[in-house]
Parts: structure tokens; C-alpha cells; sequence
């Protein structure tokens, strides 16, 4: 005797607050248990698993018991059964493989393919079928043998392999031995196998060159010379630590990522092909294209193989099943620190059974967020489990990324010991202590202390990955030599924050009253890894944390010769191409690195710890929660460009650089939008062209040349800083939301634009080497 439940659903697919219970059910229960669900026609979900076999291409079916309520006796999908209320779509999938085939695989032989919604009405109307079906495909590379499948005989009664085009015409001819489904919604499945299996390889290898070509190969390096002979045997360390930072994001961003990455570098001179795979997914760090908006150049078929023995029962001669590592199509807006079918209405209701400790856990940086369901649980995870009934738990970091952290610590604290600089000592000393400890507030103060030529940023920072909410930290490692006499430079800036954010166009009552001077070094950068995917990285304003913010206020770190690098590159060639001829002189390095300085600069001013309207303390960050990283850098770049003005204005910057600095951020906005929609900085881009477009700041001519109207660029940019500030004050997502929705849109202009510099293929990005970390590497 057991009990089901089912989540009713909308009609458009999201959780209802409707769980229906059916108690007493006997024998084989899902089906009993359905009856009232089928015959009210309540939209329901299920999960569709579909054996694919990559040599012979075939496709795994079973034939349905001829006690089934609905298409008895007819030939159907691999295996299939509902998803009981509150149990992931995921683990529902491996449920229902084992318990129909006897086949038992790990949650990495299954590729979520997309939602198929099945609407069909059968038994004279008795059974309505309303079912989003998440469809998942495993794909093994040889069959398994009859033999080896256990069925469940009051589901199914046989098992066939059947090569999938066959099995195409037969559902386009609605043959009567299968159960029927239309290929308008279905056929994605077909279409996803016959591309995987006709693969053109001169055109893949082409569309890989062309992807490849938008990034320009750099070097760079730094002069070692005054570093003593300890610091750089401790610089040798410090980038073995980097090293292993680089291994945490790989799997930071998808649980099967660093399987991938050393199966494609196994096979990098296999062939061209996979040279060019290798070489792209070096740049990106996963399967997805960073410039494509996140769409896939790789599929589970150019993944690792991976084997195991006792997927099936024993049988003589047959060592057991070869799978393909999946990983989805659509790139996991969670990336790994979520479970991939976690909504945010599950996450919300199991955060309101958590004690106040226990929601700072799980909605803070330094947690990933897992499934009882999925793990083997052992004593050393009891701590972090709350006595809720949810499926949910948190984990920090300390504990899941333990291997990796210990090794980074040892090499950190033999660092430490090296090192020369006591500011420095300190850092690596106290940051080794963060890793094992998950409290890194210690060694976020060290950071914003440091003074010392070699330039150290190493630990989790950034939370871009986290699209969900944008509360998870990315780790990331910056190797640097400091620039002494360009630091000294930039002092002007740092020291007037206070006068920035007094002045800031925003009501007086969102303004933050404890702003400090920020620090900032600008340093030669010789290595780089983590959270460094795609465009690089020119500059960055850290700590995130609130606390440090309010009480110590923010540390910036520049990359000069990064920025030399894209200026050169970059800038340069569509200034060269986008600009009007009259202002195409006023684009310089000077000004496209002095609004970078202010872009970081105002990432500590402005609101971040901010009272609501019920009177709750909260923070932008969480309160925007996925749609803050686009809005905070559309802030940072709009009021990095009022701020440049007012320092005009008040005499601390020259007023000769007035309109060099306007049309410079023209030509840089054309930069940052080639990166994409989906990453934050190319949203928070258009969301400002299209804003000051709109204002008359940016005209287009019929030359498809834009210039900067002089005249009304300052009101522009203005109004757009105190829309954005007053939105983050209020800590309005609504607002976010819709302002992003209406601005963050490729508009006619600017896709002439685009389309222009893609012809003449000027490079999106750079992608660097640094043979000094190699050297020492090795």
C-alpha cells in the first residue's frame, strides 16, 4: 500500500498550489493513482527517456502491457512514468529506466533535450492526457543486449531496437502497432539524433575557424626583474594554486565539464576537427559559446565516453554499458550550483523552513546547492542538513570542492612563506585559511590591504554564472606585476568617491552615507584562470560582500595591458569602421582607460545595503536577484561616464578630453554588445546605447556611421544614471525587469552595425598566452 501525489500544473506549465493525493493504492500504483488526474484532464508532468545507439543508429523501444490503460499492447518510447509532487524531473527519469528496464545509469548518461506538452483525449473521453513530458535522450555507443534489460511486466512486455528513421516513417504514417505523437512537436527529437549522425565535418571544422577568428591571439607578459629570487619561486606556486582554481570552475560550471575538457584534450591530433573543438573549448570553458549567446558548438556526441559494469544484470561475454557523458543543449542558467531541474518556486518554499543561519548559507556566496535524493549521504554532510521535508540542502564550498582546496591552500601557505612582502605574506597566508575554513572575509580585508609588486587576486568572486539569482561566487585567479607609476596616477580617482556619491542624481534617500576612498592598482597581467570564459577580463572592483562594502568600501585592480591589447585590437578597427569620419580622431586610449577606471570606481558607489518599503534591510543583489549583474554594469558604465564629467566640471580632470571620452564610449559600446545578450556586460551595453539612441546622444547616418551629439550626450546620460540608481534604491526587480526587457534588444541601427564589422571581421575579443606562466609552470 502506498500513496502518490502529482503537482497540478497551468496550462502553460508552471506549478500550481494544487497537489492531488490518491491513498490505498495496491500492485503497480502510478497507473491506478492517475485515474482522477487523466480523467479531469489535469495538466500534469512526466518523463520521457529515450536508449539511443550511436553505432547502429537505433533507438531503444518498448512494447506497452496489455493491461495499460492507454495504448495497450503498442510499441513506445524506452521508458516513461509520471513525476510525483516535489520529486526532480531527473531522478524521475534514472526511477523510471530502472524500475521499467532494469537499467540503472548515473544522472550523467542522461541529456535533457527539451518539454514536449501532450494533449490527446482517448477511451471515449475517460482519459485526457494534458502532460509536459521532459524528454532526455541517453546515448550508449553499442547495443545492450536483450538479455541484459529486466522488464517490469506490468508495464512492459518487450524490448526492440529499431533504427530511428524507420521509426519516423512509421509515427508519419501512424502505423497502429505505435502509440502515436506529432512529429510538429516530437519530431525536435529526430532532428537533434540526424544531426548528430550526418556531421559534416569540413563545415563543422569551417564554422569552428570562423568562431575562432573572432578572437585575436595576444601575449602578455610583464618584466620579472624586480622581483627577488624567493618571490618568484613563490610566484611558481601561487600559479600551480591558480591551476587548480581553474579545475573548481570547470566543474563550477557543469558537473560533467572536466570530464569533457580531458576527453576532447585526449583527442585534440585525432583529427583537424577535434583540434579546433580543443581549441574552442579552451577559450569558453564548456560546450557553450560565450559570443553565441550560450549556444552549443559541441553535443553529447563529441563527449567522453564513460563505462560501467553493472548498469544491467550480469550475462556472459557482455562487460557491461559505454555511455556518452550528456550535458544539455540550452546551458543550465544555474550553471552547477544548483540542481539543473530546481525551479525558483522550489527554492523560495524550502528557504522559508530554514533558520535565519541557515537562509545566509544558502543564499550566500560561498554554498552550492544539492539533492538529498542524489547523493549518498555521509556523516560529514549531517551538518548541513536542515530538518525540513524538502529535497533541498547546502553545502559549502569547503566541504565540496575539499580535494581541490587543500591542495590550493598547501601551495598558498608554502607561498606565504616565501614571499617577501608582508601585505602579501598576509594574503596568502589568510587565504589559504579561507579555503579550508569557507570564511573569507579575513582574506577579503588582506586583499584590499595589499601592497606589493607582485599582485595576487585568487578565490570566488563573481557571480555571472549564477543566472538564476546571482548569489553563487565563481572562482577566478589574477597574477599580476603592479604598475607603481600608473597606480600613482589614478590616485585622483579612488580619493574622490565620497564626492561622487554625494553628488550621484539620485534622491539623497537612496545615497550610501559611509563611502571610503578605494584603492586601486593597475598592474601587468602575466596569468589568468577560473571565471576568465570567453572576453577577458579588462578590470574588477572587488569584494562583493555587502558587509566589506559598507565597512571598508572597495579595492580596484586594472589590467593595463589586457586594455592595451583590446584598444589595439578591438577599439581601434571599428572606430575605423562604425565612427563617423568628423569624430573618428576623438577615440583614444586615454579615454577608453580612464571610463574604465571610473566604471569600477562606481561599482562601490551608489546603493548596495538598501531599506525596503516594508522597513526589511536587505541588499541590490538580492533583492534583483538574476537580473542584477546586467543592471549593476549598465550602472557602473552610465555612471562611470556622468562621473568623468562631473570631475570636469569641477576642474580635476581636463576638460580637453570632454568629447574624446563620449565618443570613445560610442565606439566601446559597439565592444561590449558583440559579447551577447545573454552575458551581463553586453546586456547592461545595449540597455545604454539603446537608451541614449532613443535620446538623440547617438545619432546614425546614411553612411551607417554613428557620431555623438554634443549638445543633448550629458542630459542623455544623466537621466539614465538616476533611473538606474533610483531602481537599485528601491530594490525594484519589476522595474529592472522591464527596463531591460524594453532597452536590451538588437534594434535596426545597431545591427547594421554588427552585421558591418562581422563583414570586415574585426575580432570580438582577444585570447591571450603567457609564456612567463608557462615557463614556470614547467
Amino acid at each position: 500500500m502506498v500513496e502518490e501525489h502529482f503537482d497540478v500544473l497551468t496550462n502553460s506549465g508552471e506549478k500550481t498550489e494544487v497537489i492531488w493525493t490518491i491513498a490505498n493504492v495496491y500492485v503497480f500504483p502510478w497507473k491506478q493513482s492517475t485515474s482522477k488526474v487523466h480523467r479531469d484532464g489535469d495538466y500534469h508532468r512526466a518523463v520521457n527517456v529515450w536508449i539511443f545507439v550511436e553505432s547502429t543508429q537505433e533507438l531503444v523501444l518498448q512494447r506497452r502491457s496489455d493491461d495499460k490503460d492507454s495504448w495497450p499492447g503498442r510499441w513506445d518510447i524506452s521508458s516513461a512514468g509520471h513525476i510525483s509532487a516535489g520529486d526532480p524531473s531527473l531522478i524521475s527519469a534514472q526511477r523510471e529506466l530502472e524500475e521499467e528496464l532494469g537499467i540503472k545509469l548515473p544522472k550523467d548518461a542522461f541529456e535533457k533535450l527539451f518539454v514536449f506538452l501532450q494533449e490527446c483525449v482517448l477511451n471515449d473521453g475517460k482519459f485526457i492526457n494534458n502532460q509536459f513530458n521532459d524528454v532526455y535522450l541517453v546515448t550508449v555507443l553499442h547495443p545492450i543486449p536483450l538479455e541484459a534489460f529486466t522488464l517490469q511486466k506490468e508495464e512492459v512486455s518487450a524490448v526492440k531496437y529499431i533504427p530511428y528513421e524507420e521509426y519516423r516513417n512509421l509515427l508519419a504514417k501512424k502505423d497502429p502497432g505505435y502509440v502515436p505523437y506529432d512529429l510538429n512537436g516530437y519530431g525536435k527529437l529526430f532532428h537533434i539524433i540526424r544531426q548528430r549522425c550526418q556531421v559534416n565535418t569540413e563545415a563543422r571544422s569551417l564554422s569552428l575557424q570562423k568562431q575562432l577568428q573572432r578572437y585575436s591571439p595576444v601575449t602578455l607578459e610583464a618584466n620579472l626583474t624586480e622581483l627577488c629570487e624567493a618571490d618568484q619561486k613563490a610566484l611558481g606556486l601561487i600559479m600551480k594554486a591558480a591551476k587548480v582554481i581553474d579545475d573548481i570552475f570547470y566543474e563550477q560550471l557543469w558537473h560533467s565539464n572536466p570530464a569533457l575538457r580531458d576527453w576532447l584534450k585526449e583527442h585534440a591530433d585525432a583529427s583537424e576537427l577535434d583540434k579546433l573543438k580543443w581549441k574552442y573549448f579552451l577559450i569558453n570553458k564548456s560546450p557553450w559559446s560565450s559570443l553565441d549567446e550560450n549556444e552549443p558548438y559541441l553535443s553529447t556526441a563529441d563527449s567522453a565516453v564513460k563505462f560501467i559494469p553493472e548498469a544491467t544484470k550480469r550475462i556472459d561475454g557482455w562487460k557491461g554499458i559505454e555511455y556518452r557523458a550528456a550535458f544539455p543543449v540550452t546551458k543550465p542558467p544555474g550553471a552547477n550550483f544548483y540542481p539543473p531541474d530546481m525551479d525558483k518556486m522550489e527554492f523560495t518554499s524550502w528557504l522559508s523552513s530554514l533558520t535565519e543561519e541557515q537562509k545566509r548559507a544558502a543564499t550566500g556566496f560561498f554554498s552550492v546547492i544539492k539533492r538529498r535524493s542524489e547523493a549518498n549521504l555521509d556523516a560529514s554532510l549531517s551538518d548541513h542538513l536542515s530538518d525540513s521535508n524538502s529535497d533541498l540542502y547546502s553545502i559549502p564550498y569547503s566541504e565540496i570542492y575539499r580535494p581541490f582546496l587543500t591542495k590550493a591552500s598547501e601551495l598558498l601557505q608554502k607561498a606565504g612563506d616565501l614571499v617577501t612582502s608582508q601585505s602579501l605574506k598576509k594574503l596568502l597566508h589568510s587565504k589559504a585559511e579561507a579555503f579550508l575554513s569557507n570564511d573569507y572575509y579575513e582574506s577579503d580585508i588582506a586583499w584590499m590591504d595589499l601592497d606589493s609588486k607582485l599582485d595576487i587576486t585568487i578565490g570566488p568572486y563573481e557571480t555571472y554564472e549564477d543566472e538564476i539569482f546571482g548569489y553563487k561566487a565563481s572562482f577566478e585567479a589574477f597574477i599580476g606585476i603592479k604598475d607603481d607609476k600608473a597606480t600613482a596616477d589614478l590616485k585622483l580617482f579612488g580619493d574622490n568617491l565620497k564626492l561622487l556619491e554625494d553628488n550621484l542624481p539620485l534622491d539623497s534617500v537612496y545615497k550610501s552615507k559611509d563611502v571610503s576612498a578605494a584603492p586601486i592598482r593597475v598592474i601587468q597581467l602575466i596569468y589568468n584562470s577560473g571565471d576568465v570564459n570567453g572576453p577577458q577580463t579588462v578590470a574588477f572592483n572587488l569584494p562583493n560582500d555587502e558587509k566589506i562594502v559598507k565597512e571598508r568600501g572597495t579595492s580596484m585592480v586594472m589590467l593595463k595591458n589586457v586594455q592595451e591589447a583590446k584598444f589595439e585590437h578591438i577599439l581601434k578597427p571599428i572606430a575605423e569602421i562604425i565612427i563617423s569620419k568628423e569624430q573618428r580622431g576623438f577615440v583614444d586610449f586615454e579615454s577608453f582607460f580612464t571610463h574604465t577606471i571610473c566604471h569600477e570606481c562606481c561599482h562601490g558607489i551608489g546603493p548596495h545595503s538598501i531599506t525596503l518599503p516594508d522597513g526589511r534591510t536587505s541588499s541590490v543583489r538580492k533583492e534583483l536577484q538574476d537580473v542584477y549583474s546586467a543592471v549593476e554594469e549598465a550602472k557602473a558604465d552610465i555612471v562611470g561616464l556622468w562621473a568623468l564629467m562631473f570631475l570636469i566640471t569641477k576642474g580635476l580632470l581636463s576638460k580637453s578630453m570632454e568629447e574624446s571620452m563620449y565618443v570613445s564610449f560610442l565606439a566601446g559600446c559597439f565592444r561590449s554588445i558583440r559579447f551577447g545578450l545573454t552575458e551581463a556586460h553586453g546586456k547592461g551595453q545595449a540597455l545604454q546605447f539603446n537608451w541614449l539612441y532613443e535620446k538623440g546622444a547617438f545619432v546614425f547616418h546614411e553612411d551607417s556611421t554613428f557620431s555623438v551629439d554634443f549638445t543633448k550626450i550629458e542630459d542623455a546620460v544623466e537621466s539614465l544614471s538616476r533611473e538606474i540608481l533610483t531602481i537599485q534604491g528601491r530594490g525594484d526587480k519589476n522595474a529592472a525587469t522591464l527596463l531591460l526587457n524594453k532597452y536590451c534588444t538588437i534594434t535596426g541601427p545597431l545591427k547594421t552595425a554588427l552585421e558591418k564589422l562581422e563583414s570586415v571581421k574585426v575580432p570580438v575579443d582577444i585570447t591571450p598566452t603567457f609564456p612567463l606562466a608557462d615557463a614556470l609552470l614547467n
